[in-house]
């Protein structure tokens, strides 16, 4: 703000934050364009590319937001539903029998949130190969966690270099350098896709706020050291969170390879009652019941398009999830004395 930085920024993101952005991606700054968060992002790619009825292929579970931003764009969200039986991810003959003449994009989300599922660079390219087949199909790809990735992380582009004519990146600093509020996201794409991106982005809120971006380019650009640290803070907390659910009668917990969830199957706890009576039909009801009995706040898998399931952020310090696992089996055990009934 000294430095006077407060004025309209240009739509597309600063004349310092873009070619940084681009520098590290090894795109031209031309290839960039920065909003006001990673959801903005996705809004804007959908309002300038979708016409109305046109298909989007979501690998369920999904973020909440996905659905709802391509339905916003005149779009229809294909949910295409990727069990714990598949690590969460998609197929490549999933995705060849979703797409038809009508599919515009396949949007992918690795790491995952909710589920924490990353693709590999060999799963990645099986998708590229059926993608190659359908020139008219684009790819998104939501890297917002690639920097917290607890195996070996592989964008897209880099799997599928072949398919950057009709390739999407979508980034931030909300996640990797814990920037939530400053509310900074950015996409790398083709130009043309940029600039369609601008147009729409330049009648919505124009560029994002000058002061988030001089600090964004900051994250981008300076010490990096932070990350490793953060990295090994959040697996420990991760292998402690996977076991004490596991350890939990009736709770089934995959490892995640990147993000901050996990998001166990909680399906042998339904139909059980609470101790005043009340049975648990879903995994909402199971989740209202938690946070009703311990103050525990998980959100039940069927927000994210998987029920049977909840999600658990494990971002917190060491000693509140001891006492968050704590609360949550005892209020397990509290349905375990408890008969299921028909």
């Amino acid at each position: 703000m000294q430095a006077g930085q407060t004025r309209y920024p240009p739509t597309a993101g600063t004349a310092a934050l873009r070619p940084a952005i681009a520098d590290k991606a090894g795109v031209a700054a031309a290839n960039v364009i920065v909003a006001t968060g990673a959801k903005q992002v996705l809004a804007d790619m959908f309002l300038a590319t979708l016409n109305q009825g046109d298909e989007v292929i979501v690998p369920t579970p999904y973020w909440t937001s996905y659905s709802d931003i391509i339905a916003l764009s005149g779009g229809e969200a294909l949910l295409l539903r990727c069990g714990a039986d598949a690590g969460f991810k998609m197929t490549p003959e999933q995705l060849e029998a979703t797409i038809t003449p009508r599919t515009r994009w396949v949007l992918l989300n690795s790491p995952s949130n909710p589920t924490g599922a990353v693709y590999t660079a060999k799963e990645l390219a099986a998708l590229g190969a059926v993608l190659a087949r359908y020139p008219h199909v684009w790819i998104a790809s939501d890297e917002i966690y690639d920097l917290i990735c607890y195996a070996p992380f592989t964008s897209f582009c880099n799997a599928c270099p072949d398919l950057a004519d009709r390739t999407i990146i979508i980034n931030g600093v909300s996640k990797a350098h814990a920037m939530t509020g400053w509310r900074i996201g950015w996409a790398i794409a083709p130009t043309e896709l940029i600039q369609a991106m601008i147009a729409v982005q330049g009648q919505i809120t124009s560029g994002a706020c000058s002061i988030s971006q001089a600090a964004a380019l900051e994250a981008v650009t300076g010490d990096q050291s932070h990350i490793t640290e953060r990295l090994d803070a959040f697996r420990d907390r991760r292998d402690f969170v996977v076991d004490a659910l596991n350890a939990i009668p009736g709770f089934t917990c995959s490892v995640p390879d990147g993000a901050l969830y996990v998001f166990p199957s909680c399906e042998a706890v339904l139909g059980l009652r609470t101790p005043d009576g009340a049975r648990l039909e879903t995994d909402t009801d199971f989740c209202a019941y938690v946070i009703a009995t311990t103050g525990l706040a998980i959100v039940p898998g069927r927000a994210f398009g998987l029920p049977g399931h909840f999600r658990l952020s494990y971002a917190y310090a060491r000693a509140s999830l001891e006492d968050g696992c704590a609360r949550l089996t005892r209020a397990v055990q509290g349905l375990a004395s408890n008969q299921r009934t028909a």
